[in-house]
């Protein structure tokens, strides 16, 4: 009678391939952990540069990108690390906006003066991150080559926004040209010029789109300086010009403005100092019709001179 042989043992298998795929599932696991959070903030904080060094992001908004100078900033900045994105603004109301809603990181198209009436009037919380330089105003004339020349009941144009009197108003207090009223401080207006005093005998608000070709009639004029270079006014039909270095036109200097909460973000205050850098300052310099006084004024002015703009808007 035969026996059925009893059944081998199956042989154990091997474990080694659990292990290598265990092994590479743990590593699959840990780059992903690493990549996934860098690819997702990538547009946000950086990306890859060609050296493999993370390269920070700054959305900067002007108003003059076709200005070249921004070409040699940008270039300036890829060398730092910091990959300046460029975002153009056609007028001076919404740059700010733009930069409280976070659709900019930093911006550059105003002075103090300007930014503290959108704080007080807007609820707007940005501040200066560095000054740029100050473009000095001053008058123009066809009949006259300087202000000694121009006679006594002379007439002068000026814009007709109330807004945008004052210190054209202290700049022929200046020149010696008139005389007020009242102390002359940025609360005068053109009602208080006292023309008993006053070379000048007659002030005319006018739409200054057509100042400059008021100076067909009148003695002199003050022409915002898009209307200038349009009508092809230069250093020799300009007669005067205020001095950049009066501490009372501290509020008229341009800065880079960003939110608060960015105020010591060293990405933006680096692009900020390049702007101060030699050769972005030869290239503004070398743009036609620049005419901006370069000023570096420190932290602690920059934030006195804005608050009190800020006081002076709210108490309006």
């Amino acid at each position: 009678m035969s026996t059925e042989r009893p059944a081998r043992p199956e042989k154990p298998k091997s474990r080694l391939g659990l292990w290598i795929g265990i092994a590479v599932a743990a590593v699959i696991a840990i780059v992903a952990a690493i990549v996934t959070p860098a690819l997702l903030n990538a547009n946000s904080a950086g990306n890859n540069g060609e050296n493999g060094a993370s390269v920070e992001t700054v959305k900067l908004g002007v108003n003059d990108i076709a200005a070249g100078h921004w070409e040699v900033l940008v270039d300036l900045a890829k060398e730092e690390g910091i990959d300046v994105e460029l975002v153009s603004f056609t007028d001076y109301n919404t740059p700010n906006p733009a930069l409280d809603a976070g659709d900019v990181d930093i911006n550059k198209f105003q002075h103090l003066r300007f930014l503290a009436q959108y704080n007080a009037t807007q609820g707007g919380d940005l501040v200066p991150l560095a000054s740029t330089e100050i473009f000095p105003i001053g008058f123009f004339s066809k009949k006259w080559t300087s202000v000694e020349e121009i006679p006594a009941g002379a007439e002068v144009t000026l814009s007709n926004n109330p807004a945008n009197q004052v210190r054209p108003l202290l700049a022929l207090y200046n020149a010696g040209l008139i005389e007020f009223t009242k102390p002359a401080d940025w609360s005068v207006t053109i009602d208080d010029v006292d023309y008993s005093k006053s070379k000048l005998g007659k002030i005319t608000p006018i739409d200054p789109t057509q100042t400059a070709a008021s100076l067909d009639s009148v003695d002199i004029a003050f022409v915002d300086t898009p209307y200038q270079l349009a009508a092809g006014l230069g250093e020799k039909e300009q007669i005067y010009v205020e001095d950049a270095d009066r501490d009372d036109l501290q509020q008229y200097v341009n800065v880079f403005a960003v939110r608060a909460e960015n105020a010591d973000n060293p990405a933006l205050k680096k692009v900020a100092e390049l702007y101060h850098h030699p050769d972005v300052i030869a290239a503004i310099q070398a743009e036609s019709g620049y005419q901006g006084v370069f000023k570096q004024l420190d932290e602690k002015t920059l934030k006195s001179v804005l608050a009190e703009q800020e006081k002076e808007f709210a108490q309006q």
